[in-house]
């Protein structure tokens, strides 16, 4: 799905990781571990191109997405990439479908995607029969598991999540991972910025950060 090749990336005379060369396959779920400021989630954001790295390439399909431009940077983001922000990044005064629509690709919207969907979306997610509360009415737990659904309604190829439980308690946490789990086990390819075990020991490999370099992953 996506393969690394000698990254590097530095801040000034601190280099935050270097020769970083691995491939996140199509059904895998991977986590980046490593102390808070080691560069797990600057490496999350050079991957959906919302950062760049100093040199390397980050080749997808066999294109090397660092130099894409506007317009092949907004298809990419479209068409493959879905990301999962701690904050949730939803729009908190609209409705929780008004957040979903917002997922649904051009070429869908125009084949007419119904709320049918959207439900059962919201069903996997365990927020069956909500579509019309509005988000700033939602707990923090509800509101990651619309960001959740709107990713099962949008079905990127390549999940970027970045500390998705950081903020939710057991239960919630618990949730989000399993249908992260459900969606790398459809085939997506699941990149997962994390502190937490029980994140980690939910994925198929694990790549330490240490501060410096990329550690070789290792499957569990």
């Amino acid at each position: 799905m996506i393969d690394l090749v000698n990254l590097s990336k530095s801040f000034g005379t601190r280099s935050l990781w270097s020769n970083v060369t691995t491939t996140v396959n199509r059904g895998e779920m991977l986590a980046l571990v490593g102390p808070s400021g080691s560069g797990k989630s600057t490496l999350l954001n050079c991957i959906g191109l919302l950062d760049k790295p100093n040199s390397g390439e980050i080749c997808h399909e066999g294109k090397d997405i660092t130099r894409f431009g506007r317009r092949e940077t907004r298809r990419f983001r479209r068409d493959v990439l879905g990301y999962l922000f701690q904050n949730y990044a939803l729009i908190e005064n609209a409705t929780v479908a008004a957040n979903l629509e917002v997922a649904v690709k051009p070429q869908r919207a125009s084949r007419k995607v119904t709320g049918a969907s959207f439900a059962e979306a919201l069903e996997r997610v365990g927020l069956a029969g909500r579509a019309d509360e509005r988000v700033h009415h939602l707990s923090g737990g509800e509101q990651q598991r619309v960001a959740l659904a709107r990713l099962i309604v949008k079905q990127p190829a390549l999940v970027l999540a970045d500390e998705p439980t950081g903020a939710l308690d057991h239960a919630n946490a618990t949730a989000v991972i399993g249908i992260l789990r459900e969606m790398a086990e459809g085939g997506c390819a699941v990149v997962i910025a994390t502190h937490d075990d029980r994140v980690r020991d939910r994925c198929d490999a694990v790549f330490s950060v240490d501060g410096s370099a990329l550690v070789a992953a290792h499957s569990l």
